[in-house]
């Protein structure tokens, strides 16, 4: 290997940049092996010495993984209560026509994962949508692909929403609250909202052949409110820890995993909901471990700073070229590829040219994460949840092709990330 790179001279940025790009190829062509290349391409890098294990060690952002961790439990949790399906039962009675009722699943999907991992969300919610739309005769085609876009959407709005929106309030230092009001401008939170209340109007167009009215559906189970108060007490001590004086960086991600070990402790002791660690989302929680290390190679190397160069010099003097840049970049890149490894790398990059142009660098981190969490509604392939609503609908015999969702996704996407980024334009610039 080291006679490979004398012959070819290839430079420790080089060497980082075709890791990289090597292992972000297996990802995408090998996604349920993931794991293991991004941790054999981070051994891979310390072996060569184009990291150390202590910079590979120091890479780790134990507040994200805090994070993760915590919220990962209480949403496993709260599926298991019931809390979820009942809530959207009441919506669906509530709504009484058909095509409003399976609106009201769809804008229930995206509040819950506001609070709950997008394709927990999805499992949640899809049983609930499949049986609506077989009451009402109508194709759960629509309706599951718009569940899906929905919940990315809304995942990006919170602080622990999803884990792009959790990478984002550790790189720019961001508190729970900063999420809705900083700088005594609106946040991120907002500009969601407006892009989401937006693509609503569309989905509806897809939803509104649905005709009649809804029988009022058996209200399910619910075995226990608590793991909701955990989850809202999440909520309430991650507020909280914005007014902390000179907070520690890592408070948020020591308060979820205070919560939600406590939330395992009650559970275990109450012996209410079978609960298999080994079952948890522990491919993502490592996945991410990984991404850190890995990328860390491309920061400890200088490339962060080359790309950021580039950016500078296609941008010029121009800010709003940069800020189009950012966004629609970043939508193509995560209609295709996922937006975590992309998040990662990326954010250093939209912070680093912002305060190079001299503009507040929220502007263009807000309008980065908006983009990559929402253009990966564009195609079936482009989110996690996406992918799980396309496998339920395969399940249920229906094929879903790649143009018959983005017949969806793509008005959806480009109307939210449009709405969104003017907002963030116009409010923070």
């Amino acid at each position: 290997m080291c006679r490979f790179l004398e012959v070819f001279k290839l430079n420790d940025q080089a060497i980082a940049v075709l890791v990289f790009g090597l292992t972000y190829l297996l990802l995408i062509l090998k996604r349920e092996r993931s794991l293991y290349f991004v941790w054999g391409a981070s051994l891979l890098l310390v072996v060569m010495g184009i990291i150390t294990i202590n910079q590979a060690w120091q890479a780790l952002n134990w507040n994200v993984l805090g994070l993760f961790f915590g919220t990962m439990i209480l949403a496993e949790l709260f599926v298991a209560s019931g809390a979820p399906a009942y809530m959207a039962t009441r919506m669906v009675n509530a709504s009484g026509s058909a095509a409003l009722s399976l609106l009201s699943i769809v804008v229930f999907s995206g509040l819950l994962s506001a609070v709950v991992e997008n394709v927990a969300t999805v499992f949640i919610v899809a049983p609930l949508a499949l049986e609506t739309a077989r009451k009402v005769k109508a194709s759960p085609v629509p309706v599951l692909i718009s569940v899906a876009i929905a919940a990315n959407m809304q995942g990006v709005a919170t602080m622990i929403g999803d884990s792009p929106s959790i990478l984002l309030a550790t790189a720019a230092n961001l508190t729970f609250m900063d999420f809705f009001w900083v700088n005594n401008r609106p946040g991120i939170f907002f500009a969601v909202q407006i892009g989401f209340i937006a693509a609503m109007f569309i989905v509806f167009r897809f939803l509104r052949n649905a005709k009649g009215f809804v029988s009022k559906m058996e209200l399910p189970s619910v075995y226990s409110w608590t793991p909701t108060l955990f989850i809202g007490l999440l909520v309430v001590l991650l507020a909280g820890s914005s007014f902390v004086p000179g907070r520690p960086d890592f408070l948020p991600g020591l308060i979820a995993v205070a919560v939600g070990l406590v939330a395992l402790l009650w559970n275990y002791s109450n012996d209410l909901f079978a609960m298999e660690l080994t079952k948890l989302d522990w491919q993502t929680f490592f996945l991410l471990a990984g991404l850190f290390v890995l990328i860390s190679s491309l920061t400890v190397t200088g490339v962060i700073t080359e790309v950021a160069n580039v950016m500078t010099v296609l941008a010029g003097d121009s800010l709003l070229t940069a800020f189009l840049l950012i966004v629609v970049v970043s939508v193509a890149v995560s209609a295709l590829v996922d937006n975590i490894p992309y998040t990662i790398a990326m954010l250093p990059v939209a912070q680093l040219l912002a305060e190079r142009m001299g503009v507040n660098p929220l502007l263009f981190m807000f309008a980065f994460v908006l983009s990559t969490s929402l253009g990966g509604n564009i195609t079936p392939i482009g989110a996690s949840a996406n992918v799980v609503a396309v496998g339920m609908l395969r399940r249920q015999g229906h094929s879903v092709s790649f143009g018959e969702f983005m017949r969806i996704g793509v008005p959806t996407t480009l109307v939210a990330v449009s709405i969104g980024a003017a907002f963030l334009w116009l409010i923070w610039l």
